[in-house]
C-alpha cells in the first residue's frame, strides 16, 4: 500500500510511461512555440539549414559571376532558362495527374503558349540588335528584314492556331479543369514571364542596369536571413513567420550601403556601362557618359590629419544607385510576401527543389521580377536623356 501512495501519478505500465514521455514531449513543443522572443541562432537544427543554403548560395553566386563575365548573349541565355524551370514549376503547381491523363498533348499547349509569348517579348526587344548584326546583301539579311517586318503577324498566327488548338480540345466534363488552366498559362505569361523579360532590357543598356539591382536583390535578401537568424525577435508580416523586423531593418542598412559602394565599383568598367547595340559577343568600348565619370570633392577641414584620403571621388551614378537600393530594400520584398501568400493558398512550402536549402528557382526569383522592372522603368525615366528633334515632331504633326 505504501508503494503504491508513492508512485500516485505515474504511469506503471511500458504503454503509459510511452505516452506520458508523448505528452511532456508535445508540451514542450507547444511551450517553444508560444515563446515567440526565441533567437532562431539558438536553435541547433537551423544549422544544418543554415549549412546546405550557404553551400547552395556559394554554387549560384559563382555561377552567376561566370555567366556575367561572359557577356551579354550568355546572360540572356541564363535568364531564358530561369524564364522556363520557371514556367515548368508553376504549371506543375495546378497540375493534376489524372486529369493529365484523360488529356493528352493538354501540357504540350501551355508550351505553346508560353514560346509563343518569348517569342513576341524578345523579338520585340531585340529586333533592332539582330539587325544591326546581320550583313546586308546576303540571304540572311533578306531572312531577318522579313522576320521583323512580319514579327507581330508570326506571333499572333501562333497565338490563334493556340486558341483554336484549346477549343477543339475541350472535352466534356473536363471543362472546368481545363479553363482553369488556360487562365493558370495566362497568368504565368502576364505576371511571371512579362517582369522577367525586362531583364533582357536592362542587360543591353549596359550589364550594369541588370548587374548592380540583381546583386542588390541578393544582397538584402542573404543579410535579411543573417540578421535575423542571429537577431531576429519580432516577427514582421504574418504571410512569412520567419520574417523579422531586425532582418528587414538590417538588410535594408545594408543594401542602401553596398548600393552606393557597388555602384562606384562596376561603373569604372566600360563592359559593364556601354549599352549592346546588336548581338555580338566582344568586348565593349565607348564614352562613359557623365553618369560615369568620377566628380572629386574635397573633404572638411574637421577631417582628422591621420585619415588616409583629403578628397574622395564620386559617380554621379551612385546617387541613382541608392534610388535603386531604396526599392530593393523596401519595396522588392513584396514579391517575396506575394509569393508566400501564394504559397499559402495553394499549401506548398516552396515551388520546387531545385536549389537546396532554398526551394525551386521561382521561390529565388520572386524579388528579382518586382526589381527588373523598377530598373527599366527607373533607367528609361531618369537616366537615359530625352532628346526630341525636329524630324519626330513633324511626324506627330503630319500624323
Amino acid at each position: 500500500m505504501h508503494k503504491d501512495n508513492n508512485n500516485t501519478g505515474a504511469p506503471s505500465t511500458p504503454i503509459a510511461r510511452l505516452r506520458h514521455r508523448k505528452r511532456s514531449s508535445e508540451a514542450v513543443g507547444d511551450a517553444s512555440k508560444e515563446n515567440g522572443g526565441r533567437l532562431l541562432v539558438n536553435d541547433q537544427n537551423k544549422y544544418k539549414s543554415m549549412w546546405i543554403r550557404a553551400q547552395s548560395t556559394i554554387w549560384m553566386i559563382g555561377s552567376f559571376a561566370f555567366v556575367v563575365y561572359m557577356g551579354h548573349l550568355y546572360i540572356t541565355a541564363m535568364v531564358v532558362v530561369i524564364q522556363i524551370y520557371m514556367a515548368k514549376e508553376l504549371f506543375n503547381l495546378l497540375r493534376k495527374a489524372n486529369e493529365e491523363r484523360q488529356l493528352p498533348g493538354f501540357r504540350l499547349l501551355n508550351w505553346h503558349f508560353f514560346f509563343t509569348a518569348m517569342l513576341f517579348v524578345y523579338g520585340r526587344i531585340l529586333n533592332q540588335r539582330l539587325y544591326n548584326t546581320v550583313t546586308s546583301g546576303k540571304f540572311l539579311y533578306q531572312l531577318v528584314i522579313s522576320l521583323i517586318k512580319y514579327h507581330m503577324a508570326i506571333c499572333y498566327s501562333l497565338y490563334i492556331a493556340g486558341f483554336m488548338w484549346f477549343i477543339l480540345t475541350l472535352k466534356k466534363k473536363m471543362y472546368k479543369y481545363q479553363f482553369g488552366q488556360y487562365a493558370w498559362t495566362h497568368m504565368i505569361l502576364i505576371v511571371v514571364f512579362t517582369q522577367s523579360s525586362f531583364t533582357v532590357a536592362n542587360i543591353f543598356e549596359g550589364i550594369f542596369w541588370f548587374l548592380l539591382p540583381a546583386t542588390l536583390i541578393v544582397i538584402n535578401d542573404i543579410f535579411a536571413y543573417i540578421c535575423g537568424f542571429f537577431f531576429g525577435k519580432t516577427p514582421l508580416i504574418k504571410l512569412s513567420p520567419k520574417k523579422t523586423w531586425e532582418g528587414f531593418i538590417g538588410a535594408s542598412i545594408t543594401t542602401m550601403i553596398s548600393a552606393f559602394v557597388l555602384a562606384n565599383i562596376m561603373g569604372r568598367f566600360q563592359w559593364q556601362t556601354c549599352p549592346r547595340k546588336d548581338l555580338s559577343t566582344g568586348w565593349l568600348q565607348c564614352d562613359p557618359g557623365p553618369l560615369f565619370k568620377p566628380e572629386y570633392f574635397t573633404l572638411p577641414g574637421w577631417i582628422p590629419q591621420w585619415f588616409p584620403w583629403k578628397e574622395i571621388s564620386i559617380l554621379p551614378v551612385q546617387w541613382h544607385a541608392l534610388c535603386l537600393g531604396l526599392f530593393a530594400s523596401i519595396i522588392a520584398p513584396f514579391g517575396g510576401f506575394f509569393a508566400s501568400g501564394f504559397k499559402r493558398a495553394f499549401k506548398v512550402k516552396d515551388f520546387g527543389d531545385s536549389i537546396p536549402g532554398h526551394g525551386g528557382i521561382t521561390d529565388r526569383m520572386d524579388c528579382q521580377m518586382v526589381m527588373a522592372v523598377f530598373a527599366y522603368i527607373y533607367h528609361q525615366s531618369f537616366v537615359v536623356p530625352q532628346s526630341v528633334s525636329v524630324d519626330m515632331l513633324m511626324e506627330q504633326v503630319n500624323f
